[in-house]
């Protein structure tokens, strides 16, 4: 049941891939009545239109290239909706070839600008839960509860392997839980060495180690610290 909240407060929620970033934020939201924000979909449904585009490799070397190119790109959420163009993606972009690519892309400096700018058009009014690599560090430094989820490479290649294996219509997929772990500990490099917001924990962020927590568990920790910051009962 959500609760009734005396203030609104930005919650932002940093971590590497898998780490149950996306899943546990969304199920806070709701219990506490705010706005869920998944960034990472959006630069997942840049990077779908970058993969689908026949100048994938100009989008990478020319910066007047790329900014036409996003100049005519629309993201937007609708819910737990993703959509392009206003084309609905949001199973399109969880493909695990959108996951090898998503670094990549969101290391671009154009291509942050674009969606940094939004995200914080979207949280200006606060009551909002919003997940991603640099939401306590850049988007909203002055977030007033930030947390950074991490598990290990192991469970996070797990937990992937088990979502691409329950989306897949033929019950089998081609990538092997070592394969998942390589490419998550090569997203996790590229995700922390790049130039432009790179992923770091905010020195303000509270650690949470979600390797040997349920989801659960992982909602309630992050609902306690926000109910400190909310003022609120249920």
């Amino acid at each position: 049941m959500a609760c009734t909240a005396l203030k609104k407060i930005i919650i932002a929620i940093d971590g590497p891939a898998a780490s149950g970033k996306s899943t546990t934020a969304k199920i806070l939201a709701r219990r506490l009545g705010y706005t869920y924000i998944d960034t990472g979909a959006m630069y997942r449904a840049i990077t779908l239109k970058f993969l689908r585009s026949p100048f994938l490799e100009e989008l990478f070397a020319d910066d007047t290239r790329l900014k036409e190119f996003l100049d005519s790109t629309e993201v937007h959420l609708e819910g737990e909706n993703v959509f392009l163009d206003r084309e609905n993606v949001t199973d399109l972009i969880r493909s695990n070839e959108v996951s090898r690519w998503v670094s990549k892309v969101s290391s671009l400096k154009l291509v942050r600008e674009k969606l940094a700018e939004y995200q914080r058009k979207i949280g200006a009014g606060k009551g909002v839960v919003m997940d991603g690599r640099d939401i306590g560090t850049v988007i909203f430094p002055d977030a007033e509860l930030k947390i950074f989820m991490t598990a290990s490479v192991k469970e996070r290649a797990r937990r992937r392997y088990e979502e691409l294996l329950e989306k897949s219509a033929t019950g089998k997929i081609d990538v092997s839980i070592a394969e998942l772990e390589a490419e998550i500990a090569e997203r996790d490099r590229a995700d922390a060495e790049r130039e432009i917001a790179p992923m770091r924990k905010a020195p303000d962020a509270i650690a949470l180690d979600t390797s040997h927590l349920s989801i659960d568990e992982q909602v309630e920790f992050i609902y306690r610290h926000a109910m400190q910051h909310i003022g609120a009962q249920t």
